[in-house]
């Protein structure tokens, strides 16, 4: 996997958008989905992963329970599971998911979010999800096909696999990227998607064997204010990309943290 050290914020932008330029549309259409991370060391990897080796088997009594009480206090989309998988990522719960957006300023967001981590490198992910689709499985790749769509959305998903055991039982070494539902403001404005893995699949570890999908820019940790100012400035903050009182409270807190 290509690692781009960049030194400021020029340098940040050409790389962040490197490979835009679609030449069949003659547009600046990216190809590529974004996650920041704030500290260039962490592990690529899905919440669910927190629960330890047992984890895989934890997921389905996981998911059963949320639902179970979930179904009070949300209005799912669908019924299914890839429905029920979205929310319960949105809202928190540690899933086979992992977060990505279609933004580069929404991923630069989060490498910057919590000042406490000023002093270390931080990483943006950066990868190819139109690239991954010819790792699909045939009957992925074929629902792709047939919609002319580059990612699932929850209803395409279901198409192909009813259950999570469905979809391990399609093979292993590929990565399905699902564009959730508008569940509300908040995910509408982090242009939000997610990857998912058949069981026991790692996104670290499989972008390690497919290292041509996908790039690291490794931003220092001196350029970390620059562009939590910047940023600040074009109004991508804690007010637009969570939208309420607690977002606000977050920008203004951090807002005003002095810098130490």
């Amino acid at each position: 996997m290509r690692d781009v050290r960049v030194g400021s914020w020029t340098e940040l932008h050409e790389s962040l958008f490197e490979a835009s330029w679609d030449p069949e549309l003659r547009r600046h259409r990216s190809r590529f989905a974004f996650r920041g991370m704030a500290r260039e060391g962490d592990e690529l990897c899905a919440g669910l992963s927190r629960f330890g080796p047992h984890a895989w088997d934890l997921e389905e009594p996981i998911l059963r329970t949320f639902r179970k009480y979930a179904r009070m206090l949300v209005h799912a989309p669908d019924d299914s599971v890839w429905g029920w998988l979205a929310v319960a990522q949105h809202h928190g719960l540690p899933t086979r998911l992992v977060d990505w957006t279609f933004s580069p300023y929404v991923a630069l967001h989060f490498l910057t979010e919590d000042a406490s981590a000023f002093d270390r490198d931080g990483v943006v992910w950066a990868i190819d999800y139109v690239a991954a689709k010819r790792l699909l499985p045939g009957p992925l790749a074929a629902i792709l096909a047939a919609d002319e769509a580059n990612v699932f959305t929850t209803d395409m998903l279901d198409r192909a696999a009813r259950s999570l055991h469905d979809l391990d039982a399609l093979g292993h070494g590929f990565v399905v990227f699902l564009e959730p539902p508008s569940l509300d403001e908040r995910i509408v404005n982090q242009y939000a998607l997610f990857s998912l893995m058949p069981r026991g699949g790692t996104p670290g570890r499989w972008l390690a064997d497919h290292a041509d999908l996908a790039r690291r820019i490794v931003v220092p940790a001196g350029l970390k204010w620059e562009i939590r100012d910047k940023l600040d400035q074009a109004n991508v903050t804690e007010r637009v990309l969570f939208p309420g009182l607690d977002g606000l409270s977050r920008w203004v807190r951090r807002y005003y943290t002095p810098r130490t």
